[in-house]
């Protein structure tokens, strides 16, 4: 009876030892948060870049011009994204003062119109309480925050040519550490291998949204598809509520040049977009082992976003989503991993299912 108290007592006691800890740890991170958005950023160029050098590797190349082949085409592609989106970004901003008040005239004329048709008190809930003017500052705001982070693309740069440079020595220093020469890793190698398929089909999937995006708008002749497309790509790493965030500036603008018709023109291809992509495409081609519950994405974007900021709210769902292979790689740890995949019972609740059968 004694030993049964003591061993409870020491349950709680570790438990309340790792919540404390837990605490600890979020604390530090929120702390130092900019180096920590400054590491984040650094892995996820990195976990981009290590695919085409180990492809680059296969074939022969010494490690060192490998690194440097992707770091060269990693820096052309941020440089042009950078020319292409910083010019509309600031255009954007010193036209914001006239669309804003361009906006407010055409909620003006829009409460006006469903006044005629017998809706009364349109316009006190459009320029009171949805206030589309304040929508767009928001997405000037998003974007500054998103430029404060590039302001330090040199250190990032060099983070991620470190983290490359450490990808295929890794290995072999943990194996000198263990003193086993020919010790395998199959747990590492595959959460290793999880995030790495994750990470390139989910900024592929991403790069097709934005790009689908753009030429829509480009079509529709609505001011800045290229932004558009680029907040697209970004915010499609955020399941669901990524592409409505991201469908809100551009239906605004679409609205203020050339009317409601314009603008549910691009809500429509908005929706088309992400629903096929979104509920055919990407399904497919990532399966349900790389889904995550609505309500973890959900809590995922609050939590993230609160302790990181901008990049942490865009990095929400890939941070989780390591998180979740990481507890997938031990049988201890395997049913929270359940726990945060999606809706659909997928393949990792079925040898949970067979151990409980066995018992």
């Amino acid at each position: 009876m004694i030993f049964k108290e003591s061993n409870n007592s020491f349950r709680v006691a570790r438990v309340l030892i790792s919540v404390a800890a837990i605490v600890i740890i979020i604390a530090g991170i929120s702390l130092a948060q900019s180096v920590v958005v400054l590491l984040l950023f650094s892995f996820f160029l990195a976990s981009l870049g290590i695919p085409p050098l180990l492809w680059l590797k296969e074939k022969h190349i010494p490690s060192g011009f490998a690194v440097l082949i992707v770091m060269i085409v990693m820096i052309f592609i941020l440089l042009l994204i950078s020319v292409q989106i910083g010019s509309s970004f600031n255009d954007f901003i010193n036209q914001l003062p006239a669309f804003q008040s361009r906006i407010r005239e055409q909620v003006l004329e829009l409460s006006a119109y469903l006044r005629s048709k017998g809706f009364s008190g349109t316009q006190k809930l459009l320029l009171d309480y949805v206030k589309p003017e304040v929508l767009l500052k928001l997405t000037a705001n998003l974007l500054s925050g998103l430029s404060s982070v590039l302001s330090d693309i040199v250190l990032v740069l060099l983070t991620v040519t470190f983290i490359l440079l450490e990808v295929s020595s890794f290995p072999i220093k943990l194996r000198a550490v263990l003193g086993d020469p020919k010790q395998k890793f199959p747990q590492f190698t595959k959460f290793a291998d999880d995030m790495k398929r994750y990470m390139v089909i989910k900024t592929l999937i991403s790069l097709a949204t934005g790009i689908l995006i753009a030429l829509w708008l480009y079509i529709l002749n609505v001011d800045y598809p290229i932004l558009w497309g680029f907040i697209a790509f970004l915010l499609n790493y955020i399941p669901n509520i990524g592409s409505i965030v991201a469908a809100v500036p551009a239906v605004i603008l679409a609205f203020i040049q050339f009317g409601i018709g314009s603008a549910v023109l691009v809500t429509v291809g908005y929706i088309f977009v992400n629903f096929i992509i979104g509920n055919v495409i990407e399904p497919r081609l990532m399966g349900r082992k790389f889904g995550l519950s609505t309500l973890v994405v959900f809590l995922s974007l609050i939590f993230w976003g609160a302790l990181l900021g901008l990049i942490g709210a865009i990095l929400s769902v890939p941070l989780t989503m390591t998180l979740k292979f990481a507890f997938e790689s031990s049988e201890t740890t395997k049913w929270i991993a359940v726990l945060l995949g999606s809706e659909k019972i997928d393949e990792l609740s079925a040898p949970i299912s067979r151990k409980k059968k066995g018992q």
